[in-house]
């Protein structure tokens, strides 16, 4: 009897950070097994690979200027948000296929970041999620939030912080 892999979680947005932690992931998680695989399916590997694209609503974007009225704004704003995360989820899977990594299933999950992967870990009872990082100062961060540091506090699982090496000049 086949034994079932731990879930590995992948938060991915639109930005270089969220798509250099997917690579670093499949680097460092997934790539000895490629080779292995003779159905390049990665049934190998470790981990059961779950990429999530939180998509805001069109409301947590317009705020309370979307008043009754605003409803064609409403829905030139949804169809925005779904254009990008039909675009990130896409981009997402190309890195994978790139990368030989096959077997990943792709969510996306209306919601704000930080709750949203929380979530998903816990539905899936996730072992590990992987976020990038922005590398905020301590003042953006504090005005926009960190989703990385909201979910090495709130997740139910371990959390991998993957940043960017800055390029040195």
């Amino acid at each position: 009897m086949a034994e079932e892999k731990s879930v590995m979680v992948v938060g991915i947005e639109d930005n270089q950070h969220s798509f250099y932690a997917l690579e670093w992931t499949l680097d460092h998680f997934f790539k000895n097994y490629n080779y292995n695989s003779n159905n390049n399916n990665n049934n190998n590997s470790l981990f059961k690979l779950v990429l999530v694209h939180a998509k805001p609503t069109p409301a947590s974007i317009i705020g309370l200027a979307a008043g009754p009225g605003n409803v064609e704004v409403f829905s030139a704003i949804e169809s925005d948000l779904k254009k990008i995360a039909a675009r990130v989820t896409e981009k997402a899977m190309e890195i994978c296929h790139a990368k030989s990594v096959n077997d990943v299933v792709v969510e996306v999950v209306e919601g704000d970041a930080r709750q949203v992967l929380c979530d998903v870990v816990e539905k899936l009872h996730a072992s590990i999620l992987v976020v990038g990082c922005h590398g905020y100062g301590v003042i953006k961060r504090t005005v926009l939030g960190s989703v990385s540091d909201y979910c090495a506090h709130h997740a139910h699982c371990s959390v991998m912080i993957v940043k960017k090496p800055k390029i040195k000049a």
